[in-house]
């Protein structure tokens, strides 16, 4: 088990774990619903 295994195996792992955090859809967060510009509405 020599030749960098275990480290050649986490860097792939990286890559990987990089490659799907990107592609994750993240959903904006909405601060709610606009207030009028007029509040005696």
């Amino acid at each position: 088990m020599a030749d960098n295994y275990l480290e050649n195996h986490y860097e792939e792992y990286l890559k990987r774990k990089a490659a799907w955090e990107k592609s994750r859809n993240r959903i904006p967060k909405t601060n709610g619903p606009e207030k009028p510009d007029d509040e005696a509405l």
